[in-house]
Order: C-alpha cells, then sequence, then structure tokens
C-alpha cells in the first residue's frame, strides 16, 4: 500500500529488533547452550507471542492496554517476574555440569520449553505491547483507509525482521557452542546470562513508565 511509509519503516523496524533485548539475549544463551536446532524453535515462540501482539493493535486492544495503567502493572509485574526466573536459573544451572545432548521426549520436552521460554518473554514485555501500539502507527496512514489492514501488514513486516535478526543471534551463538568450550566457559555463559536477565528484571521492576 502507498499509504505506508516503508522507507521509514525498515531502518526504524531494523534498529529496534537489532538492540540485544530479553529475546535476542534468551535466543542467543539458547543457540550455546542447547544448539541451534532448539534456538530456532524458541525464536518461533518468540514470532508467535508477536504475532499475537500485533494482532491485539490491529484489533484496537493494544491502545486501550497501553492506555489502562491497571493492565500495564500486571504485565509488567508478570515480565518481571519471569525474567527473574530465567535468571535464577541461569545462575542455578551455572554450577551444573554440562549434560549431553537430549534425545527423545527428552528432546521434545527441551524443545518445547525453550519455545514455552520465548514465547512467555516475548508476550509478558510490556515494552513489546508499546512498541508495537506506538511503532506501528507512525508508519501508517489513517486517513488513507484500510488502516487495520496498515497495521498487520506493518506488524508482519516487522515480524519478518525479527526473525532475520533473530537468525543472526542464534548462528553466533550457534557457532559459539560448536567450539566446544569448556565447563568453566559453560558456567560464565550461563552466569553471565542469568546476571543480564537479572538485571532486565530489575531495570523493568524500577521503571515507572
Amino acid at each position: 500500500m502507498h499509504a505506508i511509509n516503508w522507507v521509514g519503516f525498515f531502518p526504524a523496524a531494523l534498529l529496534v529488533s537489532l538492540i540485544p533485548g530479553a529475546s535476542q539475549i534468551l535466543g542467543l544463551n539458547n543457540a550455546v547452550r542447547h544448539g541451534i536446532q532448539y534456538a530456532l524453535a524458541g525464536v518461533g515462540g518468540r514470532l508467535a507471542a508477536f504475532a499475537v501482539l500485533v494482532a491485539l493493535v490491529v484489533a484496537g486492544l493494544g491502545a486501550t492496554l497501553a492506555a489502562s495503567a491497571t493492565a500495564l502493572t500486571v504485565i509488567k509485574w508478570v515480565g518481571v517476574a519471569y525474567l527473574a526466573w530465567i535468571g535464577i536459573q541461569g545462575l542455578r544451572r551455572a554450577w551444573r555440569p554440562m549434560t549431553t545432548e537430549a534425545s527423545g521426549p527428552a528432546a521434545s520436552a527441551l524443545r518445547w520449553r525453550v519455545v514455552g521460554n520465548e514465547f512467555a518473554v516475548g508476550i509478558s514485555n510490556p515494552k513489546a505491547l508499546l512498541l508495537f501500539a506506538a511503532l506501528l502507527p507512525q508508519f501508517a496512514d489513517e486517513s488513507a483507509g484500510g488502516y487495520g489492514t496498515q497495521i498487520a501488514l506493518l506488524g508482519a513486516a516487522y515480524v519478518g525482521i525479527e526473525l532475520v535478526v533473530g537468525l543472526g543471534y542464534v548462528t553466533v551463538g550457534g557457532l559459539i557452542g560448536s567450539t566446544g568450550f569448556s565447563t568453566r566457559t559453560a558456567r560464565r555463559i550461563d552466569l553471565g546470562s542469568g546476571v543480564c536477565f537479572l538485571g532486565m528484571a530489575g531495570l523493568l521492576a524500577a521503571d515507572g513508565s
């Protein structure tokens, strides 16, 4: 649609997606810890969460939730709790030995856990909801007609950009994981990711917006 400002949207969306956030760091850590196959499944969970948020914006619920202090507070503290939980799990895992590659039912359970974690981090992040509710409308023209379709197309484009960037993070993590690093290095990676997630939880908790 000519009403959509694609020229302005793509650089802005790419910049937002490239900034390391909870989802990108989680994807990177999944690739390092579990391998590219599991990390890619996790990216799918993240994209599913973003698709839900885009659908809320298209339906007009995004602006309603963004304007509700109570709703944002609930989402915020759910996000804080989940980020803190992932951080604590990372710290605990730092003192456990590296496990061998899972197979059979264990592999399936691990895959769904990775997917579930990425989905939960994406859907419980109030910044993601506010991002879609505030970013997408800036590049659509409400007076041109088909406003909901414009938002949907912009949302789909952002999800596509997030997929490409997510694949980049996963590839880097996979390369790091394939180097056969020592147990000490693995612990440092888990320790660092755990601290990062706890820090993100703290920043989100301290954010008064």
